[in-house]
């Protein structure tokens, strides 16, 4: 039988990057985190964190919190019939897409939020590696561009973000005088989310360009629309991203009529509990005001 207050623990000082702040969540002494870590170890005969160069927990520890997280969600679905088992406000750890982050997310969730008493503990990955996470069993739910749910999950379509190739006028007219050729995409510098962003390989893709390409490395969605504001380098942003800069002219549309579609997918745990099902059917009725549909 798991002792739970172990795995609470765990759960605590990888929340919070430490054994000092994971003892101080938990209201404990350092010293009886370290205890009851040390013995979870002891009785699994196998370290559950590495603790250097920085904490994280080893694979045996992920499924562990894994676990724990899965039982706090159907515990939190006893609390209507058993309010004396604690308190109603439920962390959920997710990962999410940087664009939707920045888009459509916040004025999605909001009001699930406040209804529901739920905080987030959000994870910002690229939507096309998001899944990982899920695979790794490091949260509750994803949003990422694969269809094909993992092991133990279910995956719902969410609909399409639609991004457009932009740029500002200036860096326009000195990069793309006579438009996108192969010689002005070999120039120009890019601005990508980062190493594992693909939205530009495959537009370069689409375009029949393969040499390699200058570009910019910025992980912050917001961060690469004010560095195309600013006439760094070029970059493909969410159309709705891109809208009012795009009619105060002050960002210009490289390619009219040219637009990259990446699906979205919502996953989440199968046997997650009442309230993750809850939060499925909200962000399908709700992300429908931002999201392009899928086609079939």
């Amino acid at each position: 039988m798991l002792d739970y207050k172990l795995l609470e623990a765990l759960a605590a000082i990888v929340d919070q990057g430490g054994f000092e702040r994971g003892a101080q969540q938990l209201n404990l002494t350092q010293s009886a985190v370290s205890q009851r870590i040390k013995l979870l170890e002891a009785r699994l005969g196998q370290p559950v964190v590495v603790r250097t160069p920085r904490l994280l927990p080893t694979p045996m520890g992920q499924r562990l919190l894994n676990h724990a997280q899965q039982v706090r969600l159907l515990e939190h679905d006893l609390l209507d019939q058993i309010p004396a088992l604690g308190e109603g406000t439920q962390r959920l750890r997710l990962a999410i897409n940087a664009d939707s982050l920045a888009t459509w997310w916040a004025p999605t969730i909001g009001d699930f939020c406040h209804r529901r008493g739920v905080l987030l503990d959000l994870v910002v990955d690229d939507q096309e590696v998001a899944l990982r996470r899920m695979r790794d069993g490091e949260v509750a739910g994803c949003i990422c561009a694969t269809a094909r749910p993992v092991q133990g999950a279910r995956a719902q379509a969410l609909g399409i973000m639609r991004y457009q190739v932009v740029a500002s006028p200036l860096f326009a007219e000195r990069y793309f005088p006579d438009g996108l050729t192969g010689q002005a995409l070999s120039g120009a510098p890019a601005i990508l989310y980062g190493p594992d962003d693909r939205l530009q390989q495959r537009y370069l893709d689409a375009h029949g360009f393969k040499d390699p390409f200058p570009h910019h490395l910025c992980p912050s969605s917001e961060g690469v629309l004010h560095m195309a504001l600013s006439g760094i380098g070029y970059a493909l942003i969410p159309a709705c991203q891109a809208q009012q800069a795009l009619e105060r002219s002050e960002l210009v549309d490289l390619e009219s009529g040219y637009t990259l579609d990446v699906p979205l997918y919502w996953h989440y745990w199968r046997h997650g509990g009442e309230l993750l099902d809850a939060l499925t059917a909200h962000l399908l009725s709700a992300s429908d005001e931002w999201l392009l549909p899928l086609r079939a």
